[in-house]
């Protein structure tokens, strides 16, 4: 028994002179064994306290701030934390840290001439950390790679494509390439969707299409509004480009694929042709193209010596080529007539029924076309409400509509086609003074707040219409109890003209 316990006593006499051996000199300082293997276990502490630490701030102190400014105060304080935490441990093991320097300095000329694209990343990560041009949870787009920043680190920064793919990018392309970062300042930006159409369709009648589809996508920003653009006469094309502006950058593929959807929807509906590449030929002599075709006809070699006429096959050849020929030189278009009912007229044919745009050219109608759009409302809904705040302005373009107070429980109005309403809220400041409800199938011609501005620049004359209606409308106004205050020494209609070149300096 004695001699086992001997022989325990040796070896952990062997294990503590083998622990405590010197084996890493540093400076006056003889590093053991031991001591190194304490130092790296309290490393790796120091290191996974500074991650649990960084980590805790984020879920708990800066929940408030955005996820990309939480990432990098994170990241930055565990960075600190660690070099802070190596420090101590160095001092507590008695090393002076000034007898470092010198093979620190080694160790850089090392760095710099082996590890440089390393050290290059590491400095560009740190620079990406505090000048943040990026950002975790930022949209970018990095030489055609699309997607989300999900991690900053010291190498490299994780982004996250559309399909869910992680792409481990070097920190140094990020700060020597271009970025285009989406995400930065506000989120808002322009997509572009090219569209052809073919030679001799009414340009007009694409701004209507092109624009109707742009509403129809929820995802679109109404305020800038959808624009269309004549791009160019391509080869065999007409090139537009509609314009629309979205506030999630990084749903701008799903938004451009909707998109084309409804254009195909809206053009198809409107009979308008998206052409293939093509060339028109035209035939100027037919006879000699008649005489062509009977050369090379097979038949026309077997005549019948008794008789001057062809055979029957020849015939047939012959009857094949003139009606080719009947086919490439016809100029009539094979169109249907389209039907004259209120529910197939375009919008243009629409605004021309109103009489203050009646007189508009085709030009000045495709830009009135931008400023609004047209809605079908079915027989007894109730268009707006009264005391809603007021943002669009009504011109009512097939129908009529009914205007009553509920408050006052009073019938007010009956408005038909060419009318308008809405205007009150607008000018006034006020919420809605009245209910407006369809007495029957009504189009209506929507105008936001925003876009009436431009419309009463470019249309005085409605603007004048406004102000005679408001002045009219002044009676029914104090009636329900809106009191607006105008000077005694002017007319109704003077003080409304004054009104609207207050509201939009028209």
């Amino acid at each position: 028994m004695d001699w086992i316990f001997t022989q325990i006593e040796r070896l952990l006499e062997a294990i503590a002179r083998f622990l405590t051996a010197p084996v890493l000199p540093i400076g006056t300082k003889n590093l053991s064994i031991g001591v190194v293997i304490i130092l790296f276990l309290l490393a790796i502490a120091v290191f996974i306290a500074s991650r649990v630490i960084s980590d805790w701030l984020k879920r708990k102190l800066l929940t408030r701030f955005d996820r990309g400014l939480r990432e990098a105060i994170a990241t930055i304080t565990s960075y600190l934390l660690t070099i802070l935490g190596f420090l101590i441990l160095l001092q507590t093991a008695g090393i002076d840290l000034s007898t470092l320097t010198v093979v620190a300095g080694v160790l850089g000329i090392g760095v710099g001439f082996g590890l440089q694209n390393l050290a290059s990343n590491f400095i560009s990560g740190l620079t990406l950390l505090f000048e943040q041009p990026i950002k975790v949870g930022d949209f970018i787009e990095v030489e055609g790679l699309l997607g989300t920043v999900e991690k900053i680190s010291i190498r490299s920064t994780v982004v996250r494509t559309n399909d869910d793919v992680f792409v481990i990018v070097p920190n140094l392309r990020l700060v020597e390439q271009n970025i285009i970062n989406w995400s930065y300042g506000a989120p808002r930006c322009r997509i572009h969707i090219p569209v052809s159409v073919a030679y001799g369709t009414d340009t007009v009648l694409v701004t209507e299409a092109l624009l109707a589809a742009a509403r129809t996508e929820p995802m679109v920003l109404s305020y800038p509004t959808p624009k269309v653009w004549f791009r160019e006469f391509g080869g065999s094309s007409l090139n537009f480009e509609l314009l629309v502006w979205i506030d999630q950058p990084e749903e701008s593929e799903p938004i451009k694929s909707s998109l084309n959807f409804s254009i195909n929807y809206e053009l198809q509906r409107r009979q308008i042709e998206v052409p293939f590449p093509q060339l028109d030929i035209r035939v100027r002599d037919t006879e000699r193209l008649e005489n062509l075709f009977r050369r090379r006809s097979p038949s026309h070699k077997q005549l019948d010596p008794m008789s001057n006429a062809l055979p029957v096959e020849s015939l047939a050849s012959e009857n094949e080529a003139h009606h080719y020929v009947s086919q490439l030189t016809s100029t009539a278009p094979n169109t249907a007539k389209r039907t004259t009912s209120i529910s197939n007229l375009t919008l243009r044919e629409l605004l021309r029924r109103v009489a203050y745009f009646e007189q508009c050219t085709d030009l000045e109608v495709r830009q009135l076309i931008e400023y609004g759009y047209r809605q079908l409302f079915p027989t007894g809904q109730i268009i707006c409400r009264e005391n809603e705040p007021g943002d669009c302005f009504y011109i009512l373009l097939t129908g009529s509509v009914e205007v009553f107070s509920q408050r006052a429980e009073k019938y007010i109005a009956t408005l038909h086609a060419g009318e308008f309403f809405g205007e009150m809220s607008l000018l006034l400041g006020v919420p809605r003074s009245a209910t407006v409800r369809t007495l029957e199938e009504c189009t209506l011609f929507i105008i936001d707040r925003n876009d009436l501005q431009k419309l009463l620049v470019n249309h005085h004359q409605l603007a004048d219409q406004i102000a005679r209606k408001l002045a009219e409308r002044q009676q029914a106004l104090r009636d329900m109890g809106l009191a607006i205050d105008m000077s005694t020494a002017e007319t109704p209609f003077v003080w409304m003209r004054k009104q609207i070149h207050t509201l939009f300096g028209i």
